[in-house]
């Protein structure tokens, strides 16, 4: 199944009567690969997005000429890309100031520093008997943000290298 092109030209010529400036995005298998650095220029883009989410084998060839970016949430095939759409959608909103009730809480976590993010604890101190590292508790906030830069490095050597090799790991 390939979607024709005769509804999509016409629902972007009636987005188009507004003047209201929109990204058009295509989700597709073949687009450049969504990652946190494309969320944050999204963000700082302040448009308006349309996503173009195909299904099965895609949408007709002619409706690229609609499009500014193709993008690809990984390697691997949906059935549509409502649910890329949806990743795109969550890992922007997320960034914009205000979303998540406080600015700093997508400041420190992962990919922030171009790693994965570290370990996290909560109450109680001990848990059948499996404590929170005691720097945690110690409330030395310099030790405490050595040790998380430093998990936060082991974790991405022992499962994502690849991160490391791009060498986006902010001063760590």
């Amino acid at each position: 199944m390939v979607l024709k092109p005769e509804p999509i030209f016409r629902a972007m010529d009636f987005l188009k009567e507004d003047g209201v400036p929109r990204k058009t995005i295509l989700l597709s298998p073949q687009g450049r690969s969504f990652n946190q650095s494309i969320a944050e220029e999204y963000v700082r883009e302040k448009k308006r997005f349309v996503f173009m989410c195909g299904r099965y084998e895609g949408i007709d060839e002619r409706v690229k000429t609609l499009v500014d970016e193709e993008i690809s949430i990984g390697d691997y095939v949906l059935t549509g890309g409502e649910l890329a759409a949806l990743v795109i959608i969550d890992g922007v909103t997320r960034l914009i100031p205000g979303a998540l009730g406080d600015e700093r809480s997508v400041e420190d976590e992962s990919f922030s520093w171009g790693l994965l993010d570290y370990p996290h604890y909560t109450r109680p101190r001990e848990f059948r008997g499996l404590p929170v590292p005691g720097v945690l508790v110690s409330g030395n906030h310099k030790e405490i943000e050595y040790w998380r830069r430093k998990q936060a490095l082991k974790k991405t050597m022992e499962v994502r290298p690849d991160l490391i090799e791009k060498g986006e790991h902010n001063g760590c």
